[in-house]
């Protein structure tokens, strides 16, 4: 099996072009399947489809080498590239396509939080389970993907319980409460709208409440979701379709959801600015895509930040985070060799297959002929021993037959191969006199079924 990985993340295309990629956790399944049906042509194939704000990834994974993992890389390619609505050129300036250990690497780097805007964030190992769990059920996640995750997600655990990854990073949310406390002095003093009710806004909403903002409020498109989550953080539940007519009443708005439209335009904040006589907004889109109309940045009394402009506030530095990503870069190059091996091992699995096929016929033949034996009145002791040396003479038939039509070149080779696989443990000592084998009188192997 060959594994590849097909993506685009924040530091190769930016945050408009990442939104024509994006997924909803409900349309993965349906995506995954007609991402299938792409593949195939390519034999026992694999998909799984990893999206979100900051990056979209294929995992696919496919039999055969050679032909079949350029035809895995063009059909990835031209399903995600239809998808998006770009031509395959495009596509390819802002992906990365990776193969093998270099695809397992990167898969071990995004579930340690090495890979995200936002160094050792824990959000993306959820997403990557959500991944997994959404590819199991639209039935393409099979045993080489399973293995690729599941050892993703304990080279993960193992970085966050042995290194300090995840406590020098600021998180998203961290970012834009301390970007909103440069434009407001007092954050006890505004009213903070949150768009949307998924774990982002939540997470986002759980900083702004620990500065006690004078009001809050939560407009989500299912009324429900939005009241529970406003009445955890002791905010006000709104409708969506209110947000318009309601805009002006909030000094800071943090937008996340999975529309796949803006739903805050550019004529609805010009309104919302006159009703509050030119006072300044702070609005945070951390949508892909975008949740707010890109013009909206350029009104004067507006400061817009999306996920990448957040990107320069979420960096940390220092001797204590190199420690700790030399760490965590060791613990993956450690679990990166251990998934190779395995992939490795894979390739032997049809030869494994067919050498039990073919014990399990002679233990069958040789069982055949006990029992005919037995049925005959044959001595029992006699019928093991008939039993024993059958089983014996057809394993090494196709030893010795390799070993006497050796030539004189290929004979050691062939000698030291046997003595691998039949003599373990033994020392077997080999001259002049006697490499070559002793020529039987009888060369067709009596007793040989």
């Amino acid at each position: 099996m060959t594994v590849l990985t097909l993506g685009l993340n924040h530091t190769t295309a930016a945050v408009d072009l990442r939104g024509r990629f994006a997924f909803a956790v409900d349309q993965l399944a349906p995506a995954l399947q007609a991402l299938h049906q792409q593949l195939t042509g390519t034999p026992h194939s694999e998909a799984a489809l990893l999206s979100t704000c900051n990056r979209t990834e294929l995992y696919v994974a496919a039999g055969g080498i050679g032909g079949p993992i350029h035809q895995l890389r063009h059909a990835a390619v031209d399903w995600l590239s239809r998808t998006g609505g770009v031509s395959a050129d495009e596509l390819m300036r802002h992906t990365y396509v990776l193969e093998g250990g270099q695809a397992a690497r990167h898969a071990f780097r995004v579930a340690s939080g090495l890979d995200s805007m936002v160094l050792g964030e824990p959000q993306i190992l959820g997403q990557m389970k959500q991944a997994v769990r959404e590819a199991d059920n639209a039935g393409t996640l099979g045993t080489t993907l399973h293995q690729l995750f599941q050892r993703s997600f304990a080279v993960a655990k193992e970085v966050r319980t042995s290194t300090e990854i995840g406590a020098h990073s600021i998180s998203m949310a961290a970012a834009a409460v301390r970007l909103a406390s440069q434009l407001f002095e007092d954050l006890s003093k505004t009213r903070v709208l949150f768009v949307g009710a998924g774990e982002m806004i939540e997470l986002t909403a759980t900083h702004f409440a620990a500065r006690n903002p004078r009001g809050m409020a939560v407009a989500n498109r299912t009324l429900e979701r939005g009241e529970k989550l406003a009445t955890h953080l002791g905010a006000q539940a709104m409708r969506l379709a209110d947000l318009p007519q309601r805009l002006h009443e909030f000094d800071i708005v943090v937008s996340c959801t999975a529309s796949s439209l803006p739903i805050i335009g550019l004529g609805a904040v010009e309104r919302a600015l006159k009703a509050r006589k030119r006072r300044p907004m702070f609005m945070v889109d951390l949508a892909v895509p975008r949740d707010i109309e890109p013009e909206v940045g350029r009104l004067g009394d507006v400061y817009l930040y999306t996920v990448d402009d957040l990107s320069t506030m979420v960096q940390t530095a220092g001797e204590k985070r190199q420690a700790a990503v030399a760490q965590a870069e060791a613990i993956i190059e450690t679990g990166v060799q251990g998934f190779v091996h395995w992939l490795d091992q894979r390739t032997t699995v049809p030869l494994i297959k067919a050498l039990h096929a073919q014990a399990d016929d002679w233990r069958a033949t040789e069982l055949a002929r006990a029992r005919k034996m037995l049925s005959k009145g044959d001595d029992i002791e006699a019928v093991l021993e008939a039993l024993s040396r059958g089983l014996t003479q057809k394993m090494l038939h196709g030893a010795m037959a390799e070993l006497h039509s050796a030539d004189a070149h290929t004979r050691p080779q062939v000698a030291a191969s046997l003595s691998r696989l039949f003599l373990r443990g033994e020392t077997v000592l080999a001259s002049p006199a006697t490499e070559r084998p002793p020529v039987r009188p009888d060369t067709s192997d009596e007793g040989v079924a």
